[in-house]
């Protein structure tokens, strides 16, 4: 397994050792010795499922008062998955970074505490599986417009298909004062 770093200090693109034979093929998705080696948590206490179609956006999501660590990746399918540096005082304050995950590469991406997350579809569909540190509190739960210019994210579709919640969400400036302060 190597864990390679990204633009974005924190950030980790997770690129599995695949072995494969005549019987299809056998990967580690997570090592907890290798994640602490990088100073990882190792504990998650939440793994999600999603299935959406091409277009789907999801996102950007995060939650303010219980941040959740997120490891990333696509079952079926392919997406291109964001992570964007949201973390008050940071050097790298919203800058992103974007992976395109798949069930073909089997590459993951790390997103820290601090970090929103989302993904758009390419594929007809793409099924998302997530570990998080944290539990979902929907009460913490946080969206940053898809679309912000302030972030400028190069997605890979003109006109996703998004909830209510994510097409209602507010600019990064509108919510800046509620995000968690970067720790040094």
């Amino acid at each position: 397994m190597k864990l390679l770093p990204t633009e974005l200090p924190g950030v980790l693109r997770v690129e599995p050792h695949l072995h494969r034979d005549e019987r299809g093929f056998f990967l580690e998705v997570f090592h907890a010795g290798k994640f602490e080696a990088q100073g990882l948590p190792l504990a998650f206490v939440q793994d999600n499922h999603s299935r959406s179609r091409r277009g789907t956006l999801r996102g950007l999501h995060l939650q303010l008062t219980a941040p959740q660590g997120k490891l990333v990746r696509c079952i079926a399918g392919e997406i291109f998955d964001v992570a964007v540096d949201v973390r008050r005082g940071s050097p790298t304050f919203g800058r992103w970074v974007g992976a395109a995950l798949s069930a073909e590469n089997f590459h993951q991406l790390w997103v820290p505490p601090g970090f929103a997350h989302g993904f758009c579809v390419t594929s007809e569909h793409a099924e998302v599986e997530y570990k998080c540190t944290t539990l979902y509190d929907p009460a913490s739960d946080q969206a940053i417009a898809w679309n912000d210019p302030q972030i400028g994210i190069a997605w890979p579709l003109e006109e996703p298909v998004l909830s209510a919640k994510d097409a209602a969400a507010p600019r990064l400036a509108e919510v800046a004062d509620r995000l968690p302060r970067f720790a040094r």
